[in-house]
């Protein structure tokens, strides 16, 4: 079990857990990196971020703010 993981792949973990589920292991890394690490936490809020006006652009309806 390799816990110790580099900023590359644990981006391509973030990265791969919004298409599926990662393993115990993975996840344990994850977690050990993340608080460790002060980029990868902001590159995570990045991903949150995107994911939200993903599904909002999906969503828009273009009845919200009045402008034709």
């Amino acid at each position: 079990m390799l816990l110790k993981r580099t900023c590359k792949e644990i981006a391509k973990l973030l990265i791969a857990r919004e298409d599926q589920s990662i393993n115990l292991s993975d996840q344990a890394a994850l977690r050990l990196h993340m608080l460790a690490c002060k980029a990868c936490p902001m590159f995570e809020n990045q991903i949150f971020t995107m994911r939200g006006a993903m599904n909002r652009w999906r969503n828009y309806t273009g009845d919200d703010d009045g402008v034709p």
